[in-house]
């Protein structure tokens, strides 16, 4: 396979509501993702919804990190996909520490596409009808 980033697929619970709920608290903790895996932040939004709970997106240079919280359910579901150089695994634990996250369940995927015919065959894959 052409191996073209690395995904991960994040849930976090246990975590304070407060923190949840907050959009700073949310976008700072964006900022230390991307700064803990070395990437380029080139934009961020931040929406905060009523009653409760945040969606947050920071645009990078070698991809995105996206959060979504459940203040209620003390919950959040995040998607770390770096190219390049950087770290989505340093960048996930730096979101872990910022949202003091007790417990967190990761899923790690490959990204990218078959490398040669041989492999493309093997491939169980169907193309989307639209």
């Amino acid at each position: 396979m052409n191996r073209v980033g690395t995904h991960l697929v994040v849930d976090a619970w246990q975590v304070p509501v407060e923190l949840l709920n907050d959009p700073e608290r949310i976008r700072s903790a964006l900022l230390e993702a991307t700064i803990a895996g070395g990437a380029t932040l080139l934009d961020m939004c931040v929406h905060q919804f009523s009653p409760h709970g945040v969606t947050a997106t920071a645009t990078l240079a070698e991809s995105h990190i996206a959060i979504h919280t459940w203040p209620e359910y003390g919950y959040f579901a995040a998607d770390l996909f770096f190219c390049g150089s950087g770290d989505p695994q340093a960048a996930m634990q730096a979101m872990q520490t910022a949202l003091e996250a007790k417990y967190v369940r990761v899923r790690h995927i490959e990204r990218g596409f078959p490398g040669s015919t041989l492999e493309r065959d093997r491939q169980c894959e169907a193309p989307i009808a639209v």
